[in-house]
């Protein structure tokens, strides 16, 4: 059985003379997937009705125990994000009543948390449960055995990074 990446690697392979085959297939195959992936989660947010920032701030706050919350300077080095621009991400979540803003008990008005709201935590479900059927799908190809297989080698080559 043949794929693209063989077709590239037979392409490449009288014109570069030094291309070792084996890896640029691996290379290729990483590339195709990651494209595929990224489309796959595109079409899912699309679906939803979030975009990817917004999607990883409800990710953010539902990866921590319940309630569901966090301070802003938090989720911001959390995400790799200023203050302001986590301030910005987070309006139209608010807006949407993803997101709630409160003050901190004691009434301490500066210092805020942000918290995911029964909406928030719904419309995370429904994404992390559509981008899942996707990589379920891709996987199922695999037995168990070849996808522990597949993990291990993918997390040694993460680690030698």
């Amino acid at each position: 059985m043949r794929d693209t990446a063989d077709e590239h690697v037979e392409a490449w392979g009288d014109e570069l003379p030094w291309l070792d085959p084996v890896q640029e297939a691996i290379i290729v195959r990483l590339a195709v997937l990651g494209r595929h992936l990224t489309q796959a989660r595109r079409a899912a947010l699309d679906a939803g009705g979030l975009e990817h920032g917004q999607f990883k701030i409800l990710l953010m706050l539902r990866r921590g125990r319940p309630p569901y919350e966090a301070g802003p300077s938090e989720l911001a080095d959390r995400l790799g994000l200023t203050r302001g621009a986590l301030s910005a991400r987070l309006g139209p979540l608010e807006e949407a009543g993803l997101i709630e803003r409160s003050g901190m008990d004691g009434g301490d008005r500066r210092r805020v948390r942000v918290r995911l709201t029964g909406a928030g935590n719904a419309a995370f479900e429904r994404h992390a449960t559509t981008e899942n059927r996707g990589e379920t799908a891709l996987l199922a190809t695999l037995t168990p055995a070849e996808r522990d297989t597949l993990a291990d080698l993918l997390r040694k080559l993460v680690l030698s990074r």
